[in-house]
């Protein structure tokens, strides 16, 4: 008898967003499961409603749709700065866990909070600048930055409820992550992957194989080919099915830390179009990386057991990660 391939399972929100405490007791076991087998679930019934997503989706496409030169006008003048426009082959994810790889198929634009409180002993201290640098906005298209403001306020919301139900399932106060992500690091990227019409280099991806660094990552996608990839536990790469509004979710690092690895921070790569397709067609993905607050200590939880990992600051992690990708904290001045 062969052992079925493991799929990332779709979980209606809808029950648990009702309010009653068994209805969130089934969500939560359902997203312990799929994290604790694949790390990665798509989720339905979510709230967030369609025209959210289609507005910044829009305005995305018509902004990598633009001249080289309006796109590098977004750009942050500090070089790596995770603000604004990033071209083509700035970036290999692989190398986060050392791992050598041509630079990636895409070019990308870098969201980070757009909402901060006046507390200067977080926000506008010389650590907290390195993590809150203000928002660079392209020019064109008209309202990219509503679309994007209004998007990123929407996935905030649904963070702290995923882990209201991540608390659930991991037997912890429902409220215990809610001061440790309501100031976060995280930040959104719109990932646009052009249609390839050379050959990519031996071992070029469109994103190369990685895990995410922080929380929940939430994905808006499209069914486009050359798309998702994650690595079961047995080594073998799946496709998963994405659209743009039933968000895929993967925990990262240091969430898989925080549950002492019952939950899988997975590894995951997009891939490129097939060959006999011709160029294929772009892509548009908006990813959601929550990362914890900057000063939170990130150690097993008491639920878990005894602890596998050394305890590790939150925003220490993500520098870590960032200057091996390029991606380094902005200057303090």
């Amino acid at each position: 008898m062969t052992t079925p391939t493991p799929i990332v399972p779709v979980i209606d929100l809808a029950p648990a967003r009702d309010g009653a405490r068994a209805a969130r007791a089934r969500v939560a076991a359902a997203i312990d499961d799929a994290c604790r087998e694949i790390g990665f679930f798509a989720i339905t019934g979510h709230g967030v409603p369609d025209r959210i997503v289609d507005d910044l989706r829009a305005a995305g496409h018509a902004f990598f749709s633009r001249p080289a030169a309006e796109k590098l006008a977004a750009r942050h003048p500090v070089p790596g700065t995770n603000r604004g426009y990033h071209p083509v082959g700035g970036e290999t994810l692989s190398a986060s866990r050392d791992a050598p790889a041509p630079p990636d198929l895409k070019e990308f634009f870098h969201v980070g909070p757009v909402d901060t409180r006046d507390d200067a002993a977080y926000y506008t201290s010389a650590l907290g600048r390195r993590h809150f640098e203000p928002n660079i906005w392209p020019a064109a298209p008209a309202g990219f930055e509503r679309a994007a403001t209004a998007y990123y306020r929407e996935m905030s919301d649904l963070v702290v409820f995923l882990m209201r139900l991540a608390a659930v399932g991991l037997d912890v106060d429902e409220a215990f992550f809610d001061d440790k992500v309501d100031r976060s690091i995280g930040t959104m990227r719109l990932n646009y992957y052009p249609a390839q019409p050379a050959a990519p280099q031996a071992g070029q991806l469109r994103a190369s194989a990685h895990t995410d660094y922080g929380g929940f990552t939430i994905l808006s996608g499209e069914d486009v080919a050359g798309g998702l990839q994650v690595q079961t536990r047995g080594g073998m790469w799946i496709d998963v099915a994405t659209t743009p509004t039933t968000f895929v979710v993967n925990i990262g690092d240091l969430l898989m830390r925080w549950t002492n690895d019952r939950w899988l921070s997975n590894m995951h790569r997009v891939v490129n179009p097939p060959p006999a397709g011709g160029p294929g067609a772009a892509r548009l993905s908006i990813a959601f990386f929550n990362h914890p607050n900057y000063d939170v200590l990130i150690e097993c939880l008491p639920s878990q057991g005894r602890a596998k990992h050394a305890p590790v600051v939150s925003g220490d992690y993500r520098d870590l990660k960032y200057a091996k990708t390029g991606l380094t904290p902005a200057p303090t001045g």
